[in-house]
C-alpha cells in the first residue's frame, strides 16, 4: 500500500492530525510536543508556537487534543504523490472504493468486485480532486458518535447532529449544511480574494526593496570609486584619508543594508504565511466536501481575518541617498588639511515640524501660512532645499472643496506655505515630505467666516444719547462701522440719509437728546428701526 501523508515536523505518517491556528496540520504526536507559552491556572487559553512559522497560536481549553481535525491532510498527501493503488502500489489508480476509502488501479479494481467481502462496495471514477478527498465519508458527531453531522447551528456556528439539537443546541436556529453552505462557502472566497490581493502588494513591495538594494549596491560602488580618484592625488595622508571613508561608507552601506533586510525579512514572512493561507483556503474551497468547508472554515476565517489586518509598509524603509562631496573639509589627517566627506544626512519626515502663530485656523479670502523645517535623522536641520514637498488642504464636509497651496523653498531647509481658503469651514491638512507624513500631520484647521458688517437699522437715539460720537455701541454692544440713520431731530452731524449697519437689537430706555421726530412716538420709533 502507498505511504500516506507524513507530519511536515517529524516526516512520520500523519496520525490523526490537527490544524492549528496558522493553518498547518500536525500529527498527535507533535501536538503533545508544543510547550505552552502561557502560564497555568490563568483564565485565558493558553498559547504555543507552530514549529513551522513560529508564528504564537492560541489552543482551545481542552490542550492541543481539541484542536480542529484536519480532514484534508490524506487528500493533500496523496495529491502530492502519484496517485498510485493503494493495493497493489504499482499500477496508477484510476477508480476509488467510497466505501473503504483506497484507490484502485484497474486490475485491482476487477478484484476488489469479485471478493465476497469487498462485492457490495461502490467504486467510483477519479474525475475530480473533491473525489480524491474524504468527500463520500460521512463525518459523525463528536459528542454522539453514531450520529451523522447533517445540519449547521448558526448561533453556535459550527455542524451538529440531530441529537445535538434536540440537546445542546435547542432553540438554536439551524439548518441543513446543504442549505448554508454556499453562504458560508462565498464569504471565504471574499477573504481568499482580499488576501490574494494583499500578496500581490507585497510581491510588488518585494520586487521595490530588491531594486532599492541593487541601486544601494551600485551607488555605493560609484561613490567608492570617486572616492578613490579624489584620493589618487595624495600621497599617505590621503590614502589614509580614502581609507577613512571608505569604512564610513561601507558602514553606512550595511546600516542601509541590515535595515532594509529586516523589513524584506518580515514583509518574507508575512508573504509566506499569506501564501500558506491562501493555498490551504483554496485546497479546502477545491477539495474539500460541504462539511469539511464548514467545520474548517471557522479558523480559516479567523486566520485569514488575521493576516489582513497586519499593517505593513508600502514603500521601502530606506532609501539609496549616498553621495560624497569632495569640496567638503574634513580635517586634519596626518598633518594635511584633506578634503572630501560623505553625506549620509538624509531627511527624516517624522523630525521635520511645522511654525506658525496659529496653524489650526484661518480666515475665509484671508491670506495666511505657516513655515515647514525640515531635519534630519539626528534632529539637525537641513541646511539644503530641493526636497519632495507636497501639501493638501481639503474640506471635510464638502470633498470636492480644497484649497491649493502655494510651497516656497527657502534653499535652507524650510518651506514657506500659504493659501487662502474660499469658504469657511473644518478642514483637513496633510503636510508631505517624501511620500510620508511630517511630524503633527495631519490635523484640522478651522477657517472662520470673513469680517462682515452687523445687520439692520442702528438705533438713531442710541446715537443721540452719545452725543454724536461714531464709536456709539448698539444695543447688542458692538461698535456700528459705516454711517448712521437719522433720527430727524437736524442734530449736528447726524444726517438723516446715511445709516449705521446693525443687529437691529435696540434697548427701549435709550432715548434721543431731541426726542422723537414730530408726529412719531418713541415706540412706533422702535418699531420701525428694529429689524
Amino acid at each position: 500500500m502507498s505511504a500516506g501523508p507524513r507530519c511536515p515536523v517529524c516526516a512520520e505518517p500523519c496520525l490523526w492530525p490537527r490544524l492549528l491556528p496558522c493553518l498547518h496540520s500536525l500529527c498527535a504526536r507533535c501536538l503533545r510536543r508544543l510547550g505552552p507559552l502561557g502560564e497555568p491556572g490563568l483564565a485565558a487559553p493558553l498559547s504555543a508556537l507552530c514549529p513551522l512559522c513560529d508564528a504564537e497560536v492560541a489552543l482551545p481549553p481542552g490542550g492541543p487534543g481539541h484542536l480542529i481535525p484536519d480532514y484534508l491532510a490524506g487528500s493533500r498527501g496523496r495529491m502530492a504523490t502519484a496517485g498510485g493503488c493503494d493495493l497493489c502500489a504499482e499500477g496508477a489508480a484510476v477508480r476509488r472504493c467510497r466505501t473503504c476509502g483506497a484507490q484502485l488501479c484497474l486490475f485491482c479494481c476487477q478484484a476488489h468486485r469479485r471478493q465476497k467481502k469487498t462485492a457490495s462496495h461502490a467504486v467510483v471514477e477519479l474525475e475530480n480532486t473533491k473525489d480524491c478527498s474524504q468527500a463520500g465519508k460521512p463525518l459523525f458527531c463528536p459528542s454522539h458518535p453514531t450520529e451523522e453531522l447533517r445540519l449547521f447551528c448558526e448561533q453556535c456556528d459550527q455542524p451538529v447532529c440531530q441529537d445535538c439539537v434536540a440537546d445542546r443546541h435547542r432553540q438554536h436556529p439551524y439548518d441543513l449544511t446543504s442549505n448554508v453552505i454556499h453562504r458560508h462557502g462565498d464569504a471565504l472566497r471574499e477573504l481568499l480574494k482580499d488576501t490574494q490581493q494583499h500578496m500581490s502588494i507585497l510581491e510588488d513591495v518585494l520586487g521595490q526593496i530588491d531594486d532599492v538594494g541593487s541601486a544601494i549596491r551600485s551607488h555605493a560602488e560609484d561613490v567608492a570609486a570617486e572616492i578613490c580618484l579624489f584620493a589618487s592625488g595624495y600621497v599617505k595622508a590621503i590614502e589614509e584619508h580614502r581609507d577613512r571613508l571608505l569604512k564610513q561608507l561601507e558602514d553606512l552601506k550595511v546600516q542601509k543594508e541590515n535595515l532594509m533586510h529586516l523589513q524584506k525579512a518580515q514583509l518574507q514572512q508575512l508573504l509566506l504565511d499569506m501564501r500558506t493561507g491562501v493555498e490551504f483556503t483554496e485546497h479546502l474551497l477545491t477539495s474539500g466536501s460541504d462539511l469539511e468547508i464548514l467545520i474548517t472554515k471557522g479558523v480559516v476565517a479567523s486566520r485569514l481575518a488575521k493576516l489582513n489586518s497586519i499593517a505593513y509598509n508600502t514603500h521601502p524603509s530606506v532609501d539609496d541617498g549616498i553621495q560624497f562631496s569632495p569640496q567638503e573639509r574634513a580635517g586634519q589627517c596626518c598633518g594635511y588639511e584633506v578634503f572630501g566627506a560623505i553625506l549620509n544626512k538624509v531627511v527624516d519626515p517624522a523630525r521635520c515640524t511645522l511654525h506658525g502663530e496659529d496653524l489650526q485656523s484661518a480666515r475665509q479670502n484671508q491670506l495666511t501660512g505657516f513655515t515647514l523645517l525640515c531635519n534630519d535623522t539626528t534632529g539637525e536641520q537641513m541646511q539644503r532645499g530641493g526636497e519632495a514637498v507636497r501639501v493638501t488642504i481639503t474640506h471635510k464636509d464638502k470633498k470636492d472643496c480644497a484649497v491649493e497651496p502655494t510651497v516656497c523653498d527657502n534653499g535652507d531647509g524650510t518651506y514657506h506655505i500659504s493659501y487662502s481658503p474660499e469658504e469657511p469651514g473644518l478642514y483637513g491638512v496633510c503636510i508631505y515630505v517624501k511620500g510620508q507624513h511630517v511630524q503633527g500631520s495631519p490635523f484640522t484647521l478651522m477657517v472662520k467666516n470673513k469680517f462682515r458688517e452687523h445687520q439692520g437699522v442702528f438705533h438713531c437715539c442710541t446715537f443721540c444719547s452719545s452725543g454724536g460720537q461714531k464709536s456709539a455701541r448698539c444695543a447688542c454692544g458692538g461698535t456700528m462701522p459705516g454711517g448712521y440713520q437719522g433720527c430727524g431731530h437736524g442734530h449736528k452731524g447726524h444726517p438723516g440719509s446715511p445709516h449705521w449697519s446693525c443687529c437691529g437689537q435696540v434697548k427701549e430706555s435709550s432715548e434721543c437728546l431731541g426726542g422723537p421726530p414730530s408726529g412719531t412716538s418713541q415706540r412706533s420709533l422702535l418699531r420701525t428701526v428694529v429689524l
